[in-house]
């Protein structure tokens, strides 16, 4: 492995990271340039990073324009939670493979919580419960990209904790049918946010500009 890709596999870390702790706002330029100096490294490695995510759908090439972190609009964004809906929904119907460890249970305490990395995880530990990589690759990658945008949107759902800890709890029991059709509620809750969602992320972009 030569030193630039050891090098821009780390900063591929680093930057995911960054994008799914919401440091990043859907909309906002990133600057590679900006990443080098941070990282002390030279902007190859960064620009490797950053296609990578690029290829991934979590960073957008706008050309002249430089990269994003990608705003969606209401088509996409609601294409994207029932893609993610889907998914989920084929893990369960999979069910969890014989050679599955027994998951970590994910502990919910409070609202204050980081509910945005918890769905992450929960999302995450189902896909991997299949045993099915393809589909755990493709939970991950929805995954990554709905991140930011759960970062965004934590004001404008009123009961996000318990939403969260009803799918929590189901799947601790591995009651199927009735995770099935909390994944359906709570995909269609968001999907019904999609209007306020993107408009709000636009005007905060805005800001960013």
């Amino acid at each position: 492995m030569s030193a630039t890709h050891s090098k821009s596999a780390f900063l591929y870390g680093q930057i995911r990271r960054a994008l799914q702790s919401g440091r990043y706002a859907p909309g906002q330029r990133i600057d590679p340039a900006t990443l080098a100096a941070e990282f002390n490294t030279s902007p190859t490695p960064v620009r490797f990073a950053l296609y990578r995510l690029v290829g991934e759908g979590q960073v957008a090439d706008h050309a002249r324009a430089g990269l994003h972190v990608p705003l969606l609009n209401e088509i996409a964004m609601r294409d994207l939670y029932d893609w993610m809906q889907r998914l989920l929904l084929m893990a369960c119907d999979i069910g969890i493979a014989p050679i599955a460890r027994k998951p970590a249970k994910l502990e919910l305490s409070s609202a204050d919580d980081d509910l945005a990395k918890l769905t992450w995880q929960l999302f995450d530990a189902i896909a991997r419960a299949t045993a099915h990589r393809s589909l755990h690759h493709a939970v991950k990658q929805a995954n990554d990209r709905l991140a930011p945008i759960r970062r965004a949107k934590q004001g404008l759902l009123e009961h996000p904790f318990e939403e969260l800890s009803e799918l929590n709890r189901r799947w601790q029991k591995r009651d199927m049918l009735a995770l099935k059709s909390a994944l359906r509620n709570y995909h269609e809750h968001r999907k019904q946010l999609v209007p306020c969602i993107v408009e709000l992320l636009g005007d905060r972009s805005d800001h960013h500009h």
